[in-house]
């Protein structure tokens, strides 16, 4: 944040001016909306003669490490649990011209899969508790940098999904191969992707909000 931003709102804080009135100003000065909302929200809404700074977020090693499994083990996760649902696509529906080793091929899939969920669903699942909970006890976490990076990160890479998605659905029409198998797979990644793009877009709108 601007030192000059923050060294004015306190200042004008400090001189009994309402937090409108200091709003509109910057406005007026040409400062954004939100680099004004963080210098106001810099200090605390309280009585007390001089303005009372909020304690910051800081970046500890930890913090980085629980982000990290939290967001690894959901891209597992998720990237797994379409590929299983591909693989049972595939039962459903096989190939004409597939031959008898594709089904040995398929078993051996659908069996990383299943492993590669058994370990990485709970692994995100107990992380994702322990984020939830440790906010809940200490709501100023909800400002992580980790947990903001990679929640854009997420945010990012699902419309990217989504995006390729479409691209592989239009494709596949245009080019006359549009079979149901092909429309449950792009399906599946719609709503996989769709799902992680809705709830981590929800989240960060409540960050907004706080």
């Amino acid at each position: 944040m601007d030192q000059n931003l923050l060294d004015f709102t306190r200042r004008a804080l400090a001189a009994g001016v309402e937090r409108g009135e200091v709003s509109s100003a910057l406005k007026q000065a040409g400062w954004a909306d939100a680099d004004i909302k963080a210098a106001l929200d810099s200090f605390a809404e309280i009585a007390f003669p001089l303005p009372v700074p909020k304690p910051k977020p800081y970046l500890s090693a930890w913090e980085v490490f629980i982000y990290l499994v939290m967001f690894t083990a959901l891209y597992v996760s998720a990237y797994h649990l379409g590929m299983l649902i591909f693989d049972f696509i595939n039962l459903a529906f096989p190939d004409a011209l597939q031959n008898p080793a594709t089904r040995t091929i398929l078993n051996n899939s659908i069996r990383w899969n299943i492993s590669s969920l058994i370990i990485g669903l709970p692994l995100f699942l107990f992380a994702f508790w322990f984020v939830n909970k440790s906010i809940t006890q200490d709501p100023s976490k909800r400002s992580s940098r980790p947990r903001k990076w990679l929640t854009y990160l997420t945010l990012f890479v699902a419309i990217v999904t989504l995006v390729g998605d479409l691209v592989s659905l239009v494709n596949n029409a245009l080019g006359g191969e549009l079979t149901i198998r092909s429309v449950l797979k792009v399906l599946t990644v719609a709503i996989i992707a769709g799902g992680i793009f809705a709830y981590f877009l929800i989240d960060v709108r409540q960050d907004e909000q706080t």
